[in-house]
């Protein structure tokens, strides 16, 4: 007998599945369910469905999914409730934003029931409310928002809308968990307004960007040419110095060398010969000068005795000879005192006798 219970049971169920309450959409968004299974005292629930049981008309329990047990004639499976998320396509409508557009807006709702209890007991319909639910706030949700803002702010707009219905489905026993738009559409005329707009924005876009193009480049000439201005400053300044450096360094060197020059000379001329020595050197540079003239200018002054070689290192040797000689100690006192200078020599006052 209990087999004989069991089989049927398990035939009511198959067809309680392949003809069992369903969900779809009509133009009223109402939720057409076919028969409800059948009390065979021995019943298997499918998973993620949760079975709602009367006793006499009254409540009694929630069948769980697996093998539960009714008693016949008294208890009746009122509402099947699924547990699992339900998709619902919410219709497209019209609303009214703040600067007055009119848009035809749908989308997509998904929910879940959480409380099979108060699915069953505290809507009539709980699939159709929550889809008017989503209509009326997405209506004053939009009314709101400008139509720029509308299109910006989606993602706050579905959260918003998602937030409203779950405030008033709590009492229902169903948890909203998302909502998406899908298509927003405007009236043509706003719609080539707004083409018109994106290509404005656009052109403008272009030009603020090449004008900073143009003034970047600007930039960065000026900066270039600064930098090589810079440099070349910097460059000149450092051969400036090198060369004076190396002037300096030139004189200090021919300084070094004449007074090496003049020391040797002085010794050649102390020792034994050295007048000869000097006279040769004198004859040498005279014939070096004459051998000059005429060469570097057009004017030429000659002395009277031109031939007369001899004559002219002898005078240079005198002019030596004078030079050499040391001069006394008190011209050269009187030299360094300069002129218009006196000295007072001491006199010797002899004393009165007594």
């Amino acid at each position: 007998m209990l087999r004989t219970l069991c089989r049927a049971g398990g035939v009511l169920l198959q067809q309680s599945q392949r003809t069992g309450p369903r969900l779809w959409a009509t133009a009223a968004q109402q939720r057409w369910a076919s028969s409800l299974p059948m009390n065979t005292v021995v019943l298997f629930v499918p998973q993620q469905e949760a079975w709602v049981v009367e006793r006499m008309g009254r409540f009694h329990r929630i069948l769980e999914p697996g093998l539960n047990f009714l008693i016949p004639i008294l208890d009746r499976i009122r509402y099947v409730q699924s547990l699992k998320e339900i998709v619902i396509d919410v219709p497209e409508q019209s609303a009214v934003s703040l600067d007055n557009v009119t848009l035809q807006i749908d989308g997509v709702l998904y929910l879940r029931i959480l409380d099979p209890f108060k699915a069953s007991y505290g809507v009539e319909d709980p699939e159709y409310a929550v889809t008017q639910l989503a209509q009326t706030t997405m209506r004053s949700e939009l009314g709101k928002l400008t139509l720029d803002k509308v299109f910006r702010e989606r993602e706050s707009l579905n959260s918003n809308i998602v937030h409203s219905i779950n405030q008033a489905s709590d009492e229902w026993g169903i948890r909203c968990l998302r909502y998406e738009i899908k298509d927003i559409n405007v009236p043509p005329r706003v719609k080539e307004s707004m083409q018109m707009q994106v290509e404005a924005e656009r052109k403008k876009r272009a030009t603020v960007l090449e004008s900073e193009g143009t003034r970047e480049a600007a930039i960065n000439i000026a900066e270039g040419r600064k930098q090589a201005q810079i440099l070349a400053s910097e460059g000149e300044k450092a051969e400036q110095i090198n060369k004076a450096l190396g002037e300096a360094q030139a004189v200090v060197a021919k300084a070094d060398a004449k007074s090496k020059a003049i020391r040797v000379l002085s010794e050649a001329l102390s020792q034994q010969n050295g007048n000869a020595a000097a006279s040769l050197s004198v004859a040498e540079q005279y014939v070096s000068a004459f051998s000059q003239l005429a060469k570097e200018s057009n004017t030429i002054l000659l002395p009277n005795n031109t031939g007369d070689v001899s004559g002219m290192v002898a005078q240079a040797m005198s002019i030596y000879s004078t030079l050499a000689t040391p001069r006394p100690a008190t011209a050269r006192v009187t030299a360094e005192e300069g002129p218009g200078e006196e000295t007072e020599e001491p006199t010797n006052q002899a004393s009165p006798s007594h």
